[in-house]
């Protein structure tokens, strides 16, 4: 393992910096990323948190540093390498990116023709409309994108990012744009997703409320620097002035708002969680 890895490390983000041209964007970031949890990478617009997305799953590689995913630095990796690695990450864009003249079930299917070529028919079709069943959207699979409301199009863009079972999800800004209610929602979708499937969640965001809701840890992004990192009440009630200002400015009061439940894994009966979790359906 890499000098600075610690236990329970899945991603460890190690002093990496990127410039495009004379304009540098990210100045040193350093983050341990812990398996299973949920970690929110918070930050207003033109923090870097764009671009800090774009080197976590591959899209764009570090100036300097390094990014390890189970020990394996991502930056040491050839092209098919780096296809191989990125199977290991789901993205959740922040508007779903459904492709309009497509079926629900042709988006969703989309990631296992591109990379399970050797499924039949059969498997695929049994695959996307099980997990299309267990986030709520039953017999939904023959709709276009067009038919379905804003929540059930971003509960479809998570059918499509679970379906090569990916150890670490990726969500873009998944409550921009939503009301209070809905975002709970979404919240409670992203806890019980980590939990069922045992993934990894790395959440971006400017939604601090969102962020004392299901964050294990939180970074504070802030013109290209890690300013402040911890759980949210630590960023809450520490001594860092740009946290407390950042929650401040939000119009957050942590002690009022109301963590999701993180539900237990239900028993086996081999003495192992089984993962298995009724999945609300989310308003309509």
């Amino acid at each position: 393992m890499p000098a600075g890895w610690q236990p329970g490390d899945h991603l460890f983000v190690d002093d990496i910096k990127k410039s495009f041209g004379p304009t540098k964007v990210l100045h040193g970031i350093t983050m341990h990323l812990r398996r299973n949890e949920t970690a929110v990478i918070i930050g207003g617009s033109g923090a870097g948190k764009t671009t800090l997305l774009r080197l976590l799953i591959g899209l764009e590689r570090p100036t300097t540093g390094h990014i390890w995913v189970d020990g394996v630095d991502m930056g040491a990796l050839d092209d098919y390498e780096m296809n191989r690695m990125r199977q290991k990450f789901g993205m959740v864009f922040q508007y779903a990116a459904l492709l309009d003249s497509l079926t629900i079930f042709d988006n969703v299917a989309f990631p296992l023709r591109e990379h399970r070529k050797h499924m039949s028919k059969k498997d695929i079709r049994d695959k996307v409309v099980g997990m299309l069943n267990s986030l709520g959207l039953e017999n939904k699979e023959d709709r276009m994108p067009s038919e379905l409301s804003g929540g059930q199009r971003k509960r479809v863009g998570l059918a499509r990012a679970l379906m090569l079972e990916p150890e670490i999800l990726i969500y873009d800004e998944p409550t921009s744009g939503l009301d209070p209610l809905t975002s709970r929602l979404v919240d409670d979708l992203i806890e019980e997703t980590r939990a069922r499937f045992k993934v990894t969640s790395v959440v971006i965001s400017h939604d601090m409320a969102s962020t004392f809701r299901i964050a294990h840890q939180a970074f504070l992004v802030i013109q290209g620097r890690v300013v402040a990192s911890g759980t949210p009440d630590e960023l809450a009630s520490g001594d860092n002035e740009q946290a407390r200002q950042f929650i401040a400015a939000a119009g957050v009061a942590p002690e009022k708002v109301s963590r999701v439940n993180r539900p237990a894994l239900v028993d086996s009966g081999n003495g192992e969680g089984s993962g298995v979790i009724e999945f609300r359906k989310a308003a309509e």
